[in-house]
């Protein structure tokens, strides 16, 4: 099978064109959903709902920043290591050390204005993060970039604590 951006007939890159991502996955899903072949024998019924889930992964990886991010190192020969390489910068385990310790603080005093703030840091961050491993990946800086997208997983994941803490405090 293609890679994803060749599916969608796309030039491989962190840069992409989100309406031409979503006009090809509509165009391509319209080609090869399952339903246009409920007459068909068995072998086109499979092959339909192997290419309709093809085309769902794929459109769900590139419309990802951080799953684009992994998929272009990945096709460029980069292992990312997530489960054994969990070295990072000590500037950014210092960051999130602070950062946890905030977000302790903010739950513990079920301070909202607190969560807040702490998640508008960590919104600018992520765009930050985002900005600069787009430009490594588009420069082919693709080793570069895969030690950001570690980073940046463990900032998605922080998030998700944070939604977390929202979450709790609102119910």
């Amino acid at each position: 099978m293609e890679n994803h951006f060749a599916l969608f007939q796309l030039s491989p890159g962190f840069a992409i064109d989100a309406a031409q991502l979503d006009t090809a996955y509509r165009e391509l899903q319209g080609r090869v959903h399952p339903d246009r072949f409920a007459a068909g024998t068995d072998a086109e019924k499979r092959v339909a709902m192997q290419w309709a889930t093809q085309a769902n992964a794929a459109y769900q990886t590139l419309k990802n920043p951080l799953k684009r991010a992994s998929y272009l190192c990945e096709l460029n020969g980069v292992d990312l290591a997530i489960e054994s390489n969990t070295a990072m910068p000590p500037a950014f385990l210092v960051q999130q050390m602070e950062w946890r310790e905030a977000l302790d603080e903010a739950r513990h005093a079920k301070d909202f204005a607190a969560l807040e703030e702490l998640d508008a840091v960590l919104r600018a961050e992520r765009k930050r993060q985002i900005d600069e491993i787009g430009a490594l990946l588009d420069s082919g800086r693709y080793h570069d970039a895969g030690g950001r997208v570690r980073q940046l997983m463990f900032v998605e994941k922080f998030g998700e604590e944070i939604e977390r803490a929202f979450e709790a405090l609102e119910a």
